[in-house]
């Protein structure tokens, strides 16, 4: 099992609808994916390491699909539609970064 992880790093200015992340974007995503998108989960960044820090990140996604080629067949052909939808929630440049699940 692979696993999508988009971070949003938390920078002072930047903008990012939370609302319109879980309700719209993520659902897309799923939608588009299909069987491909196992499930995925949403975070909500509210703290840093330290007590009343700053969190690193504003905002991450992780989707978790069977392999890595099952993802990419799944994702290519709506990689537009989805990257085009960023702008509707947030100006955040993200990290992103697929990972193998290897244990939980």
């Amino acid at each position: 099992m692979i696993k999508m992880s988009v971070y949003y790093p938390a920078k002072g200015g930047s903008r990012f609808d939370h609302d319109y992340y879980r309700t719209r974007h993520m659902p897309l995503i799923g939608e588009r994916l299909g069987d491909a998108c196992l499930r995925y989960e949403i975070e909500k960044g509210i703290v840093g390491r330290e007590p009343g820090s700053a969190p690193e990140f504003v905002a991450a996604c992780h989707v978790y699909s069977p392999s890595l080629e099952t993802f990419r067949e799944a994702y290519g052909p709506h990689r537009a539609e989805i990257v085009a939808d960023g702008p509707n929630y947030t100006d955040i440049r993200p990290i992103v970064q697929i990972s193998e699940v290897v244990g939980a």
